[in-house]
């Protein structure tokens, strides 16, 4: 193989090896600009943005409000993380704090569905699935999982429903 084709095969698994590092979880902006995704090496398809919060979920924030933050796939609840990036184990004493903002609903919801966010996670290539609630509906709140990994995330609130992946490091 010459030069160029080491060249090349250096710079794509630095590429890969940097995929490995980074949070995921939501939804994409259209030009890709203020995210990071893992889906490369960890099979997540979801983002974290890292630039302003829409004006939907930016209440209490001031300023430019750029926090690490992950949309559902619907784009109906955003997950804003204190704790970036989320950890299965956190050493240093801080915890997983995530803020939950719904989107506004366009139609009223269930009043026979719960406002607890109830959180439904499995672990991605495994049949491993817990279950987290947080009371009163989206809010803020103590995410932990029980291993490292790639979760994907059942969210259920109020009649609405959503999903997105967020990525747990060790």
């Amino acid at each position: 193989m010459g030069s160029w084709g080491r060249l090349v095969l250096a710079s794509s698994v630095v590429v890969l090896a940097g995929c490995t590092t980074t949070t995921s979880g939501g939804s994409a902006t259209p030009d890709g600009a203020g995210a990071t995704t893992a889906s490369a090496a960890t099979g997540c398809d979801s983002r974290v943005e890292t630039d302003s919060l829409p004006d939907w979920a930016d209440a209490g924030f001031s300023g430019d409000a750029r926090v690490p933050h992950v949309f559902g796939a619907k784009g109906d609840i955003v997950a804003v993380l204190f704790a970036h990036p989320l950890r299965q184990d956190r050493k240093d004493g801080s915890n997983n704090k995530i803020l939950w903002v719904a989107r506004a609903a366009t139609t009223s919801p269930d009043p026979a569905s719960p406002a607890t966010l109830v959180i439904t996670a499995t672990l991605d290539g495994t049949d491993t699935r817990v279950t987290r609630e947080v009371a009163g509906g989206p809010g803020p709140s103590i995410i932990d999982m029980p291993q490292a990994g790639c979760w994907r995330l059942d969210l259920r609130w109020s009649g609405h429903t959503d999903t997105m992946d967020l990525v747990y490091a060790p």
